[in-house]
């Protein structure tokens, strides 16, 4: 059984229909990415499985459990974790504080909060040597390892990353995406969002092309990868 599976989601903002019937799965040890041009429902996707906004029809099976109608705060709670475009660390907290924000989702013992919280300093060093400091202070990258390892003191079941790399250096585009392999090897799967195509094709299992509102292609990553469709429209 799938670990997440969408069937025919469909939802609206306003009048304006913004999914038209979107079905895709995510199995245990995946990486899933959902490509395709700006503006073509992949951040709506993701905020509809993670209740930020109501689907109007189709149903989000995570576990074998329909989640379609949960408020955000359960759906988190159960471990479909999201970490949203652009960061959104609390600027005026210091990183320490962040990632305990995250914990408390599950409400985590103190003890093992300690714990985590030095697995995450393990995993991000540069994270580790700003501690102290204000998430509002830090760069755009290190706000991105900020971002994700605060997701992981949630202790995700599925972790949705919505467009990672934006507004990165090519530099830490690379290193972010490492990060982002390291922790699907480690064990938690990922459904990923990202603009750039060939980087997430290179790090997942499979991948489905988004237009419209729609799923138009899907297959494994490297065979999209070399597709001249997909090549010629994504990846240049």
């Amino acid at each position: 059984m799938a670990l997440l599976q969408v069937h025919d989601l469909h939802a609206h903002y306003g009048a304006i229909q913004a999914l038209r019937g979107v079905s895709f799965t995510v199995e245990v040890g995946q990486v899933v990415c959902l490509i395709g041009a700006n503006g073509a429902g992949k951040s709506t996707t993701l905020n509809a499985i993670s209740g930020l906004i109501a689907a109007t029809s189709g149903t989000i099976t995570f576990d074998g459990v329909p989640i379609q109608h949960w408020r955000a705060n359960q759906i988190t709670a159960a471990g479909l974790v999201q970490v949203p475009e652009g960061r959104q660390v609390i600027a005026p907290m210091s990183v320490q504080e962040n990632l305990h924000l995250g914990a408390q989702v599950n409400r985590i013992p103190r003890a093992e909060r300690a714990q985590a919280i030095r697995a995450i300093f393990d995993r991000f060093p540069r994270l580790a040597e700003r501690r102290d400091q204000k998430a509002g202070s830090l760069s755009g990258g290190e706000q991105q390892m900020l971002a994700i390892g605060r997701a992981l003191m949630a202790r995700p079941r599925l972790l949705m990353l919505d467009e990672p790399s934006m507004g990165l250096a090519p530099l830490l585009v690379a290193e972010v995406f490492r990060l982002i392999a390291q922790i699907a090897a480690d064990g938690t799967p990922i459904l990923l969002v990202e603009q750039n195509a060939r980087k997430a094709l290179d790090i997942s299992h499979y991948a489905y092309v988004m237009e419209r509102g729609a799923i138009v292609q899907a297959g494994t990553a490297n065979l999209l990868a070399h597709n001249e469709q997909i090549i010629e429209a994504y990846l240049g």
